[in-house]
């Protein structure tokens, strides 16, 4: 799978996408991370309809009315689009949490935001692999756990704060792991990513 994040979709648009799509990759997972008023994300969602996009993300601090108003449009206008609703960034420490009013630990907040984002219909989660555990704990199977912060063994943490190697992200009961800069900063880019996948293969 392909994820397009903001820095790419802000700079070409929802033509690369397509033109993504088009070059034989057509599992396309769309990283905008909505957040506004519920009419505003819903009418985001109705915009990005025509594109072949698999998942795309929403924060879930948006709001339980904004959630299910994002649920609703993609039920109606691309069923077969799931919703990612991002718990905390993975950038975020606890210490990082409670300078935006949120008290107590990072963990306590995702399983929070997993409760909202779960009650509010979206099919999926954004966590970092620290929560894993605890979230298949509460979730069980049937919700989608996607976990960026996963960085191979000896690789360098970036601003990254709460992560796992793909072994233990697969482990801990991930459907997907997203990783970028171990791959793309490797002096052999494919070789890095092949690593990974035989990593999670081996588990």
């Amino acid at each position: 799978m392909i994820k397009i994040g903001l820095q790419l979709f802000t700079r070409h648009g929802p033509k690369f996408v397509e033109t993504v799509a088009s070059r034989g990759y057509p599992r396309i997972f769309l990283d905008l991370k909505l957040h506004d008023i519920p009419n505003t994300v819903a009418s985001a969602i109705q915009s990005l309809a025509h594109l072949p996009i698999e998942y795309l993300t929403l924060h879930a601090c948006g709001g339980s009315e904004m959630m299910r108003a994002a649920e609703e449009t993609r039920r109606r206008v691309r069923p077969q689009m799931t919703l990612l609703g991002v718990t905390v960034l993975t950038s975020l420490s606890s210490a990082g949490l409670n300078e935006t009013g949120v008290p107590g630990e990072a963990a306590d907040q995702v399983l929070r935001l997993a409760r909202l984002a779960r009650g509010s219909g979206v099919g999926g989660l954004i966590c970092s692999p620290a929560e894993l555990t605890a979230l298949r704990r509460e979730l069980g199977d049937s919700m989608k756990l996607i976990t960026p912060g996963v960085r191979p063994a000896g690789a360098a943490l970036d601003d990254q704060q709460r992560v796992l190697t793909p072994a233990e992200a697969a482990r801990s009961g991930a459907s997907g792991i997203v990783v970028g800069r171990p791959i793309l900063k490797a002096s052999d880019p494919a070789a890095a990513a092949r690593a990974i996948r035989d990593e999670i293969a081996s588990v």
